[in-house]
């Protein structure tokens, strides 16, 4: 059966998305691309400008890879700036397709939550495909639904730190409330095993950046992350084992001849 990750109608087969910034040479991220085997990357206007040589390079790559592509309002600090960056954007990128981005604390990075819906509700009515990059918060995950984005992208860790999913209580609630809503764990992710758990948990796709760009490695990284997503979403379809408290025999020795149970006692 296809297992195809569905977005605003359109479908992919990687459930991996990655991004283009912070690689040691274009080279090297459209090797880390392709061994990733994504089919979304991310571009940020403001740090990859097509009319800059180096900008052109990767926006010609990215024109030849068939990618789809997503851009960002990385940076963005007010609804106003985000939206008239996607503006520019659509016009730039030719796409609808965005990754609304609006920061609220320059320590952590963390997503200004009114400020997000706030945009987000404008940039729904003007056309765009939005995916916002937001807290794992139910309550706002809500309201970005109600203003009409149709994938979430709730965080595991703050941008770049590779601490993994720090707070996996809340990000399971969200699986287990918007069991019908496209949820992309965005940032945080450091390591492959990461990525496999939160796709173990139920989480429809990966998309990171710094865990490939800054490895010693990309390409050999990105190869690794692909693994390990198609794992943990392999693993969640096969259904895990319920976790126990008190330990259980792997060998049951109910209805079994005396001597029988006592050969396999001895053996365990």
């Amino acid at each position: 059966m296809s297992d195809e990750l569905a977005l605003y109608g359109k479908s992919f087969s990687s459930r991996l998305l990655v991004g283009t910034a912070m690689y040691p040479s274009p080279a090297i991220m459209r090797q880390s691309v392709v061994e990733a085997g994504a089919e979304i990357i991310t571009l940020s206007l403001r740090r990859q400008n097509p009319a800059q040589q180096q900008g052109k390079m990767l926006w010609d790559y990215i024109q030849e890879s068939g990618c789809s592509l997503l851009p960002n309002t990385a940076g963005c600090k007010s609804p106003a700036e985000a939206i008239a960056l996607a503006e520019m954007s659509r016009e730039i990128f030719r796409t609808d397709w965005l990754k609304l981005e609006v920061v609220g604390d320059d320590y952590n990075l963390q997503p200004d939550p009114y400020g997000l819906v706030e945009a987000a509700r404008e940039l729904v009515q003007r056309g765009f495909r939005v995916l916002p990059y937001c807290t794992d918060d139910l309550l706002v995950c809500r309201k970005l639904l109600d203003v009409g984005c149709e994938v979430l992208m709730p965080w595991g860790a703050p941008i770049g730190t590779g601490l993994g999913l720090m707070n996996k209580y809340n990000l399971q609630t969200l699986r287990d409330r918007l069991p019908d809503i496209p949820l992309i764990i965005d940032a945080g992710i450091g390591a492959p095993s990461q990525a496999a758990e939160a796709m173990e948990m139920g989480f429809d796709a990966i998309l990171l950046n710094t865990a490939i760009a800054r490895a010693q490695d990309p390409a050999a990284m990105a190869r690794a992350f692909r693994l390990a997503v198609e794992s943990g979403r392999a693993a969640h379809q096969a259904g895990l084992m319920v976790q126990r408290q008190t330990a259980s025999p792997s060998t049951p020795t109910l209805d079994m001849p005396f001597w029988q149970q006592a050969e396999t006692a001895g053996r365990n």
